[in-house]
């Protein structure tokens, strides 16, 4: 992990915009604020496809689902300064 130990999950799928587009935002805030970022593809897992469906993308900052569909980068980087 990161020297602040945040931890950031992208669910989202291959090809999909909006993902693509909070991909970027994360790893615009990521080189100011680092974090352990990792992004799951939900395609080929069909509880993940269930829970999120066409719900993407889905971002959870330390566990807790903090964006769906858009990432506000102000509200990210609020969240990865509180602790």
């Amino acid at each position: 992990m990161t020297n602040t130990g945040h931890k950031v999950i992208l669910y989202g799928k291959k090809e999909c915009c909006l993902c693509d587009e909070a991909m970027e935002i994360l790893q615009k805030v990521q080189m100011s604020l680092p974090f352990e970022l990792e992004k799951r593809d939900i395609s080929d897992d069909r509880e993940l496809l269930e829970k999120f469906g066409l719900k993407i993308p889905v971002i959870f900052v330390d566990g807790v689902e903090a964006f769906k569909y858009r990432v506000s980068e102000n509200r990210l980087r609020a969240l990865l300064n509180r602790c």
